[in-house]
């Protein structure tokens, strides 16, 4: 399992999307100084799209024996996850005066960066694997 480059680039992404279910994503600065923090579970959208994002992280990381659904279901995340940064490009300029973000709003476009890494080594392993497969396969009808 952990012989292959996409393995560990599967675990870097799914530990920065379980990372972002405990870190703040915003602080907002009140006028007597009083900060508010704003976590990632405290919002719907934000926890639906990271509970699902790190659910199909899991799966492509547990996945390694049957690489193609393990490859799609490693692009969709990175798909979902670059839907995700949108959202939160979004709320970020919406609330720039009043909010303070954390560095941890740009850990969506680091794991689809990453699956999407992994998804493109799956195909090229895949793609090995089938060719090597088919040079026995000619080498027998010889």
């Amino acid at each position: 399992m952990w012989q292959r480059i996409q393995t560990l680039y599967l675990a870097i992404a799914t530990a920065l999307l379980a990372s972002m279910f405990f870190c703040k994503f915003a602080t907002i600065v009140g006028p007597q100084g009083n900060d508010l923090e704003i976590m990632y579970w405290e919002k719907i959208p934000y926890v639906t799209l990271l509970a699902i994002s790190t659910i199909g992280n899991i799966f492509s990381l547990f996945a390694f024996k049957i690489r193609m659904p393990q490859m799609r279901v490693a692009t969709g995340a990175a798909i979902l996850l670059l839907a995700f940064q949108c959202w939160i490009v979004v709320d970020l300029a919406r609330n720039w005066n009043e909010m303070s973000f954390s560095v941890t709003a740009l850990f969506p476009l680091i794991a689809a960066i990453l699956d999407i890494m992994a998804a493109r080594s799956i195909l090229l392993d895949e793609a090995m694997v089938q060719s090597s497969a088919r040079l026995r396969a000619s080498k027998r009808k010889r």
